[in-house]
């Protein structure tokens, strides 16, 4: 791989249509965008050139039905190159992008699409069209919904590639567009209540992708592979403008369930993730090394401890050591093995969108996977700060980016300030002012300390349960700690203003199979049977062993049922939504209490 960095700065883009056609200048014939064609079941791609001669041809669509600077226009569909395209040729005519989970609720979606007046609407295929359907009558202000595969036949609705085949022109042109103008309204996913529109300028977006991009070399020859939503804003900035501004080629996944094979074929350089994958791995790990020889978990264990304290070294926090003289050997009888299974190639995972477990960061460094941890949210476009590879302390989420400023504010609430701040909310002053104060800050809602320039997010100002006792406790920590045992998928705590603290746990379908031969022989033991509780109880204590008395859970409800985006129960970055879960849940969480 080449070392040559070929960054395009700020003042050379100033926004974001400038940014892709300076891209375009110097990289023209190179891939940009790789999708797997279904028809052929190949991976094919889009260089730059051919990427903007398709964008000239939707500009021309969006000229042909008079759209004014500043309308807005929304895309609802799956990650692709299409997705990027669309969005291009709005911005370089001076619209407003306006993303929406292809797999939202209905309510939110008609809300989006009213709140922003989105004129024109780009949708993956039938799911969004059926949706959409049942919404008709509500929708006030869309135009035109274009349908990357098939469409209605009404007159609202047009198919992509028949639209812009229309098109006979590949003329490419940009309007006068301002580095300060709104560029796109991101709304939040939404994990307590009604969606704010966090208006984003083409200046916050760009300088947040260049402070991201000091971080570390990103290269022209980097390969992204995507698969978290372009509609979150952490994916659209780490995962889309920063390989523009830097050059390299994103491939787009199929799904989260092709997301192992796709790796593999794909064999990407950079992964843009969330914890809740290196989770998924991690789980699996351990559950295949139960079936092997006590052997296999030692060699596992052993590499783990000598790559942990290697990367240590490495840090200059640990001293040298002899037993460092067995990590080549290790690397190649476990490492390797393991490593291949995400393409072999990957020299940076950049987790953020939730806590990533100090254990599980532990596990793939140890095994020689770099991870950088990091943090940030929509409303600062997002990333606020990330862990340098030379400077890495997984328990962090890293030092804050060159251009932007950071504070504790009152209660130690993390305070951020800097040019990727958002323009405010749109339609919600109120809002605005709450979150950004008179001097510009910021304010997170989240709990932090600084050490040595490094930011540890301690907890959530709004997600601190206080007992009935006045004993205050941080349930992401607890649960953290509880998704580390192979029984247990997902975690939520309940607590707040009770005399303890229950929980309602997700189980794993096949370790819960295995623990009913295994350890309950001959019974029909449910899963929510006294029996079952007292045992899986016993593993929940394992797990807290470290944790104050007050952090014990007593009671717990359980289910085979996984909280995913597809039930409402998870937002796109695969955080749970625990109002949902625990209005879902409620009947069984009053049960808990039943008598206290």
């Amino acid at each position: 791989m080449s070392k040559l960095t070929d960054l395009i700065l700020p003042d050379e883009s100033i926004h974001l249509a400038g940014l892709f056609n300076e891209r375009v200048k110097r990289s023209s014939s190179k891939p940009a965008y790789m999708y797997f064609n279904k028809n052929t079941e190949l991976w094919q791609h889009y260089t730059w050139e051919e990427t903007r001669n398709k964008v000239a041809k939707i500009q021309q669509v969006f000229l042909s039905l008079t759209l004014e600077k500043g309308e807005r226009i929304g895309i609802m569909a799956e990650n692709c190159p299409e997705w990027i395209m669309f969005e291009q040729a709005g911005l370089a005519l001076g619209l407003v992008i306006v993303p929406l989970y292809p797999n939202d609720r209905a309510e939110n979606v008609k809300y989006i699409l009213n709140d922003a007046e989105i004129k024109v609407l780009l949708v993956s295929g039938d799911s969004q069209c059926c949706l959409l359907n049942d919404i008709s009558a509500d929708i006030e202000n869309v135009k035109l919904i274009i349908s990357l595969h098939s469409s209605p036949d009404k007159e609202q609705y047009r198919n992509f590639d028949d639209l812009i085949n229309t098109s006979s022109t590949s003329t490419y042109s940009i309007d006068n567009i301002h580095s300060e103008e709104l560029a796109s309204i991101v709304y939040t996913s939404g994990t307590t209540g009604r969606p704010k529109g966090v208006m984003l300028s083409h200046a916050n977006i760009i300088e947040n992708a260049y402070g991201a991009s000091q971080c570390e070399s990103f290269l022209p020859d980097d390969t992204y592979l995507s698969f978290l939503p372009l509609s979150h804003m952490f994916e659209r900035t780490v995962g889309y403008y920063l390989p523009m501004m830097s050059g390299g080629t994103v491939a787009y996944a199929r799904s989260i369930d092709n997301l192992a094979a796709d790796l593999i074929s794909i064999k990407p350089t950079i992964l843009v993730t969330v914890p809740r994958i290196f989770e998924r791995v991690y789980n699996k790990i351990k559950l295949q090394l139960q079936n092997k020889p006590r052997i296999s978990q030692y060699l596992f264990d052993l590499t783990v401890d000598v790559g942990w304290h290697f990367f240590l070294y490495s840090q200059n926090r640990a001293s040298w050591h002899f037993k460092l003289l067995l990590r080549p050997i290790l690397y190649s009888l476990v490492s390797s093995k393991i490593l291949k299974k995400l393409g072999g190639n990957l020299r940076l995972a950049i987790s953020g969108g939730a806590a990533l477990s100090p254990e599980i960061a532990r596990v793939f460094i140890g095994l020689g996977l770099k991870i950088s941890q990091g943090y940030g949210m929509t409303e600062a476009s997002p990333v606020v700060c990330t862990n340098l590879l030379h400077d890495n302390i997984p328990s962090s989420v890293g030092q804050r980016l060159l251009n932007v400023e950071v504070s504790l504010g009152e209660n130690d609430e993390l305070l951020v300030k800097g040019p990727s701040v958002m323009m405010g909310y749109l339609n919600n002053p109120n809002a605005t002012n709450k979150s950004i104060d008179k001097d510009g800050w910021l304010h997170t809602g989240d709990i932090a300390k600084i050490i040595n320039e490094h930011i540890y997010i301690t907890g959530r100002i709004k997600d601190i349960l206080v007992l009935s006792n006045g004993e205050k406790v941080s349930p992401s920590d607890i649960e953290l700690a509880i998704s580390y045992d192979t029984l247990i998928d997902q975690v939520i705590i309940y607590g707040e203003n009770k005399p303890y603290l229950t929980a309602i746990l997700s189980l794993n379908h096949s370790e819960w199979s295995t623990i009913k031969t295994n350890i309950f022989t001959g019974k029909s033991v449910d899963i929510n049977s006294t029996d079952a509780h007292e045992y899986i109880l016993g593993k929940v204590k394992k797990c807290l062993h470290n944790f104050p008395g007050y952090a014990r859970i007593y009671k717990i409800h359980c289910t085979m049922e996984a909280w995913t985006v597809e039930n409402g129960l998870a937002t796109p970055t695969l955080k749970l939504k625990r109002k949902y879960i625990f209005d879902k849940y409620q009947k069984h969480i009053d049960e808990m209490y039943k008598g206290h």
